[in-house]
């Protein structure tokens, strides 16, 4: 089965919950790039991809250049702290775990689905999954 999201969709979800503007567009079968405009610095970019899938555990890689991951890990330190920050987990080598199965609110999702990709073409967000057999 397969669950798909277009990038205006989720930047107007990003926006709508944080105010701030994120634009995405393709950058491979699986990543993402994503812009924002930092003041001083004009607009700078970042390279999302998924790497592997474990069960519930999406691990990415990104890239960007120094500046943009220190940015990146600050912001991610500060999210930690927040509802649903314990599902992120900064791995070595500019990586990042995303661990569904940790949220309260996804967990009943897990027990029901096999999450097997994600995966992007120039317009969507594309979550293959299969349901599990009870």
């Amino acid at each position: 089965m397969q669950f798909r999201l277009t990038y205006t969709e989720v930047e107007k979800m990003i926006a709508d919950n944080t105010g701030k503007e994120l634009p995405m567009c393709y950058g491979g079968t699986h990543t993402l790039r994503v812009t924002h405009k930092v003041p001083l610095m004009g607009s700078v970019g970042l390279d999302i991809t998924v790497e592997e899938i474990k069960g519930s555990d999406v691990i990415f890689s990104f890239s960007g250049g120094p500046a943009i991951e220190y940015m990146l890990r600050t912001a991610i330190n500060k999210v930690k702290d927040q509802p649903g920050g314990e599902m992120l987990e900064m791995l070595g080598g500019n990586r990042l775990m995303i661990a569904l199965g940790r949220n309260a609110k996804t967990v009943q999702i897990f027990e029901r689905i096999d999450l097997e990709d994600i995966h992007f073409d120039e317009q969507t967000i594309m979550f293959d999954f299969m349901t599990k057999s009870f």
